[in-house]
């Protein structure tokens, strides 16, 4: 699976860490360091359902060079989960809906032994964060 630069930055970044205290703090400074969504779009059809956290995601359309490209941008009010909306925006951002739609991440984030080490309920969530994310690209590109 090809994966973007920003990702590998992050996965040769957590590699760097062995301690998983360490790797979670390093998770909730990426969250830390996304834009907060404006409040006009935290609404139920942005809403991530599926997680015990609240989640958005917002789906931003862009034509380069005669392509369709996907952008998101989303925000969570779990430190952690903001953490790993922060790692999925930079896999999946700027790729075009056909690319988006037939990567799946958690293989990618099993890899980075990311899952192993969240709750169940953590999980469940990366999970419906992944399947919108693929949805929504279904949709357009389909």
């Amino acid at each position: 699976m090809q994966t973007t630069a920003a990702f590998d930055d992050i996965a040769e970044n957590l590699s760097f860490l062995d301690d998983w205290e360490d790797r979670y703090r390093y998770i909730i400074e990426l969250g830390q360091g996304l834009p907060p969504l404006a409040e006009t779009e935290r609404t139920e059809a942005n809403r991530v359902r599926g997680c015990a956290s609240q989640v958005w995601l917002v789906t931003e359309r862009d034509e380069r060079d005669g392509e369709t490209v996907l952008t998101y941008r989303g925000e969570s009010d779990a430190m952690i989960v903001q953490g790993l909306v922060s790692i999925l925006l930079a896999l999946y951002s700027d790729r075009a809906p056909a690319e988006i739609a037939a990567t799946d991440a958690l293989p990618v984030l099993d890899g980075l032994g990311l899952r192993e080490h969240l709750s169940t309920q953590r999980s469940n969530g990366l999970a419906a964060m992944v399947n919108r994310i693929r949805s929504d690209a279904r949709a357009i590109a389909g």
